[in-house]
């Protein structure tokens, strides 16, 4: 799989000056999409979803794009995701920390493609373990995260974090930075260029856990 980055600039700026680039994700930060008003786009005013979708016919390939998503006036940040001319969906971030402006979502799900199963995590949903490890249990072959600005060492702790724990591998596009953890939490690949590519053979690292925990009592019944 072949996954291009691109950490700067809009949806369509790249549109206009880049050439196809032969991958099979192409993804983008919030900014590719920036504010999508759901009312305004069903009414024709504005048409980002369509143009990802356009955008995903044109590259043949899987594109990937946060957004800042506008419904009867409740923002949420999010992340579209179109394959060769289709929307196949728009994911929400799970989780709302504190007083945030943007409010907790839905559709945690995981986008079956030509380029394989495709799990989303956004924004600050990547620092909750138990959200990739739902994405892995849905049998992810990779696990995008669409995030903002890093501001510290938290996003790449928690995206090796996730990736480990989830056996899943993740790549992150961040403003400014993309990056890439393997399953056994080390940092793959690196990037501070606008746009940037990363090649991998998806893989799979299974174990099986055993444990002992207090509960689950059960009744013997001697007759029936």
């Amino acid at each position: 799989m072949k996954i291009h980055f691109v950490t700067e600039g809009t949806l369509n700026e790249y549109w206009d000056h880049s050439p196809a680039c032969g991958c099979d994700v192409l993804v983008f930060g919030f900014n590719g999409l920036g504010e999508v008003d759901y009312a305004r786009e069903l009414g024709g005013v504005t048409s980002k979803m369509e143009d990802a979708a356009i955008l995903s016919r044109e590259q043949k390939c899987v594109v990937i794009s946060g957004c800042y998503t506008v419904s009867c006036g409740i923002r949420r940040k999010s992340a579209l995701v179109a394959e060769r001319g289709r929307i196949l969906g728009v994911s929400d971030m799970l989780c709302s920390i504190d007083s945030s402006e943007f409010k907790s979502g839905g559709a945690l799900k995981v986008y079956e493609t030509g380029a394989g199963k495709i799990g989303l995590l956004v924004a600050e949903d990547l620092y909750f373990p138990e959200i990739a490890q739902m994405l892995s249990l849905c049998d992810a072959d990779v696990i995008v995260s669409v995030f903002g600005e890093i501001e510290d060492f938290v996003p790449q702790l928690m995206m090796r974090a996730d990736a480990f724990v989830s056996g899943v591998r993740l790549a992150m596009c961040a403003a400014g930075c993309a990056q890439v953890a393997s399953v056994t939490g080390d940092v793959e690949m690196l990037s501070p260029k606008k746009e940037c590519d990363h090649s991998f053979a998806p893989e799979r690292e299974y174990h099986v856990v055993s444990g002992r925990r207090r509960g689950f009592a059960r009744k013997i019944l001697s007759d029936y």
